[in-house]
């Protein structure tokens, strides 16, 4: 398993050469000494966290990449997988979302549980070991749906792992079909419900929730839907989506809150840092922004210097990096690079210009260009196959 855990405190300061370098050469004292805290076992704070942001590209990404090699080893990860998304009707209507359609607009669709099973019936044939289940907040869809959908899938392939909807579909579905949140996961994992994505997540910080998507869980909530699902033993994934209207010291906040949690319930499986992307939707009309590629790095590096304790595993989704940046980021702190997903819809319909699948082979090309060793992996991060 790619879970050693690494405490900074029993770390003396035995630096890669690399970084060694780039240390001695930086001229940043503040950061340097920030750094140098953490490697001595001071208790990183949200201020300190949040001044890395200011500080030199080269310094941080090299030191993320430093406790990568640290907690992960030498590998990065990828599993073969493929994404359903069964519908795109959608009364939440989120502000940075190009994937949701009223119903009865032209491109509205919900999937027949046919549809799904044969998705999934393409994805085993390709030796997929992941479905990745997530839609929209339909009102129209009875929860029957649902938990028929799983059983199916189950009783057809009852190797393959279900990561099924977000805290937000979750917290939609309490709320529509009247059932506490406790409840609703209840059902879903007695019909097949393995893992949980770590989507809707967007900022942890109201005031930006407001803005972004009024309609949709609090952060409280979203919390609150996670910390019931790995109490109920459903381990999940946590997002953020960035390079909007949020501010470096919000990024740092939702980390910690995250964080908070997951020293209670230590049911998340990897931190996902997720670019906005403006293209197709009301609030890059608004805007007209993106994260440069050194914004972005920098906040899958600082993820890394925030979380890697907690989270051994970060996560460049290179649907939305692109490859080449993806690559980058397995070097500055990320150690998993998602999988081969077959059809990815809704970074697409924001704008996402990659292309909707990767196949093994690429995958392999891409981590072995970033200098590491490839090992396909499992939802919950167990080796499958080393390269």
């Amino acid at each position: 398993m790619l879970r050693a855990k690494f405490k900074y405190s029993e770390e003396k300061l035995n630096w890669m050469s690399g970084f060694d370098q780039i240390l001695k050469i930086s001229k940043e004292e503040e950061a340097t000494e920030i750094i140098q805290g953490i490697l001595s076992g001071e208790k990183l704070t949200e201020k300190d966290a949040s001044k890395l942001f200011k500080s030199d590209l080269h310094l941080i990404t090299g030191f993320a990449d430093y406790l990568r090699e640290k907690q992960a080893g030498d590998y990065a990860s990828f599993v073969i997988n493929r994404q359903i998304n069964y519908s795109n009707i959608c009364i939440s209507r989120c502000k940075f979302c190009a994937f949701y359609r009223k119903s009865g607009e032209e491109g509205a669709y919900t999937m027949s549980r046919e549809e799904i099973l044969n998705k999934a019936s393409e994805a085993v044939a390709m030796d997929a070991t992941e479905l990745h289940i997530v839609g929209s907040h339909n009102p129209d869809i009875p929860f029957e749906y649902y938990e028929g959908t799983l059983r199916q899938i189950k009783k057809k392939f009852p190797d393959i792992s279900i990561k099924g909807f977000t805290a937000t579909e979750i917290h939609f579905f309490s709320n529509n079909f009247r059932m506490s949140t406790r409840e609703v996961l209840e059902r879903l994992k007695e019909a097949g419900l393995d893992f949980m994505p770590g989507g809707g997540a967007e900022i942890l910080d109201d005031s930006i929730r407001k803005k972004l998507c009024p309609a949709k869980a609090s952060s409280r909530e979203w919390l609150d839907v996670m910390k019931t699902a790995h109490e109920l033993g459903i381990k999940s994934n946590a997002t953020m989506l960035f390079g909007h209207i949020e501010k470096p010291e919000q990024r740092v906040k939702h980390m910690f809150r995250l964080m908070k949690l997951q020293e209670k319930t230590g049911g998340f499986l990897s931190f996902i840092p997720l670019v906005y992307h403006p293209e197709n939707n009301p609030l890059g009309r608004e805007i007209g922004m993106k994260a440069s590629g050194v914004d972005i790095l920098k906040t899958i590096a600082i993820s890394r210097i925030v979380l890697g304790e907690s989270f051994t595993n970060i996560r460049a989704y290179w649907i939305m990096l692109g490859k080449k940046l993806a690559q980058v980021a397995l070097r500055s702190g990320a150690n998993d690079i998602d999988g081969t997903v077959l059809e990815e819809k809704v970074a697409h319909e924001a704008g996402a210009s990659t292309s909707k699948s990767a196949t093994v082979e690429e995958l392999l090309a891409m981590i072995r260009k970033a200098g590491l060793k490839p090992v396909q992996r499992s939802t919950d991060y167990n080796i499958i196959r080393k390269w």
